[in-house]
């Protein structure tokens, strides 16, 4: 045990003399309380070390203990559904060793070490395995299947492979390695949270998250491995989008980290996913989600690790070939953490007092994200997608962590508070939003679900660029001064803002919307703007077009349910037409 002393204590650092033995990211125990710490710095023998622990009542002499093992998180079954702290101590177990009060220095352990798990090996004795082959399943809830896979650095042959009720602790599996040397397998791996796990080969994210928002799946969609930024200011709404996202993206895991954010939002998700049903499974959506508590009043040196702990997580199922979408929320309460704590080492302050190396750091954060082949003979491919939040103050995005993020990220879905204060959610802005996967998902959305689907959007866009540009001419001169066509798309531009755009997550039908249904809303709308257009041609005036009954009707149309989609909007268009010819032959019959 490499042992050193306490010579100062600044907060959650503390620095520690005597420390030479020791390497940087040790996990270290503090003081007779046994806080959980970690090295972040090395000078001589003196070790900086962030403690994740509430430090008061620490002083100078105290004994500081390396376990020498960097940081790291516990893999196996029983990650689904638990509640975890910033550094993977399930909460639920902390509850009950502690109360409401989480003591000092308290040990658990993340994977529980009693529960008996029934394993079925997918793997014969006398097989040979490799880094990342599948020995073996275990069904974790009624939804999830975990993959036993051989630990990274194994190679050889299966000696003996059992079958049975097992804990995470005991040996399922014995593996002759190449050097003759028998290593047994347990269903728990260990892997340091700020090493990416290996893969063999990154591909190219190229098919559609489906989120069932339609103004992300439509107008700024992000693929599975994809990485997106959702920056906004305070009540714009960037927590519920995470929710919406949580609840209804087309993931087979979620990973969802609350990094610094207020405990009253926290228990919302806690509260709310054990009671909503997954659409995919019609399961309860925690039995495929892991959820990281780290609220604003825990110790901010914990906030540092939660988004490192989160993201092993999800790698550890990306790499079982899951589909995986990973919300942190929020990245800025994040980069708080390392300005604290790069104070607190005097290092030399970059832009706005945050360290110099936050572009360097959230780079390695999302880059974590991806579409990869698993390691292992058989191909498994798995996706991460990374989506963070990002609040900064005062909304305004020129501060540093925004443009750090934004230069990582390829998906930008700008919040504006303008929109939030007239009461239009997602208030994601239309104009200065923007998805560099949108090439990709336009050919696949083409394929997978309607071949016109990408040219409506394309004309959608279009309309509300224009209308922004008409606005400005409607602020000077009135609305009066524009022709019947100009205000058509006015006219129809509001539709898309109001019946498409605008969602209501509150809604039993609204909160989600399949790609079909987003295809037919798109198309009744502008179905109503080419019939109108012929009107205007025809000489109809643009007051006797905007007093349709059928303009209601499209408006409503957001709420009918998925089953009785395509007779629905059969109808309302066929009425679009016939209410629209009538006002051209009364046109005519008057002329």
């Amino acid at each position: 045990m490499k042992t050193g002393t306490i010579v100062k204590v600044s907060g959650p650092l503390v620095i520690a003399e005597g420390m030479r033995d020791a390497n940087m990211f040790d996990v270290v125990r503090v003081s007779e309380k046994h806080l959980i710490g970690e090295i972040i710095e090395m000078h001589g023998d003196r070790a900086s070390i962030q403690v994740y622990e509430e430090t008061s009542g620490l002083g100078p002499g105290e004994e500081v203990v390396s376990t020498g093992m960097p940081m790291s998180v516990e893999l196996g079954p029983g990650l689904i559904s638990t509640i975890y702290d910033g550094i993977q101590r399930p909460l639920e177990k902390l509850y009950e060793a502690s109360g409401t009060n989480i003591q000092k220095g308290i040990e658990v352990k993340s994977l529980d070490r009693d529960k008996k798990w029934k394993f079925e090996p997918a793997k014969q004795t006398g097989d040979a395995v490799e880094a990342g082959d599948v020995i073996g399943i275990v069904h974790e809830t009624a939804v999830v299947v975990c993959k036993i896979m051989v630990p990274f650095g194994l190679k050889g042959t299966i000696k003996e492979i059992y079958v049975g009720e097992f804990t995470v602790e005991e040996p399922v599996c014995v593996i002759t390695d190449e050097k003759g040397n028998d290593i047994s397998v347990t269903m728990m791996q260990k892997w340091p949270v700020r090493r990416e796990r290996p893969y063999k080969v990154k591909k190219s994210p190229d098919s559609l998250l489906v989120t069932g928002q339609r103004v992300i799946d439509t107008f700024f969609p992000i693929t599975k491995g994809g990485v997106a930024a959702i920056p906004g200011p305070f009540g714009s709404g960037k927590t519920v989008t995470q929710h919406q996202l949580a609840k209804w993206a087309d993931a087979d895991i979620v990973v969802y980290i609350g990094c610094g954010e207020r405990g009253n939002e926290m228990t919302d998700v806690l509260n709310e996913f054990p009671e909503l049903k997954d659409p995919r499974t019609g399961e309860s959506l925690m039995q495929r989600t892991v959820l990281i508590a780290n609220t604003s009043d825990m110790p901010v040196a914990a906030r540092e690790a939660s988004i490192y702990t989160g993201i092993t997580i999800a790698e550890f199922f990306r790499d079982m070939g899951y589909s995986v979408a990973l919300m942190a929320d929020s990245t800025s309460r994040w980069a708080e953490a390392l300005r604290e704590m790069s104070g607190r080492l005097e290092e030399m302050p970059g832009e706005e007092g945050y360290p110099a190396y936050l572009g360097s750091r959230l780079a390695q954060f999302y880059e974590r994200a991806g579409r990869v082949v698993s390691l292992g003979k058989e191909e498994r491919i798995g996706t991460l997608t990374a989506i963070g939040a990002v609040s900064p103050p005062g909304g305004d995005t020129s501060e540093p962590v925004s443009q750090a993020t934004l230069r990582i990220v390829k998906v930008f879905w700008g919040l504006d508070a303008s929109l939030a204060y007239k009461r239009h959610f997602p208030a994601i802005n239309w104009l200065s939003s923007y998805s560099l996967y949108q090439d990709r998902v336009d050919e696949w959305a083409d394929i997978n679900v309607h071949e016109e689907f990408s040219a409506h959007r394309t004309e959608a866009m279009r309309l509300l660029q224009t209308e922004a540009e008409l606005q400005e001419i409607v602020q000077l001169v009135g609305v009066d001064s524009l022709s019947h066509g100009d205000r058509l798309i006015l006219e129809t531009s509001r539709s898309i803002r109001e019946d498409f755009l605008h969602q209501n997550s509150f809604h039993e039908v609204d909160t989600y919307t399949s790609l079909h249904k987003q295809y037919r809303m798109l198309k009744l709308i502008l179905t109503f703007y080419h019939e109108a257009q012929n009107a205007i041609k025809a000489g109809v005036p643009i007051q006797k077009i905007t007093k349709l009954h059928v303009i209601e009707r499209i408006g409503r149309a957001k709420y009918v349910e998925e089953i009785n989609v395509d007779k629905s909007y059969d109808e309302i268009e066929r009425d679009i037409k016939g209410e629209i010819n009538d006002l051209i032959s009364k046109g005519a019959d008057e002329l």
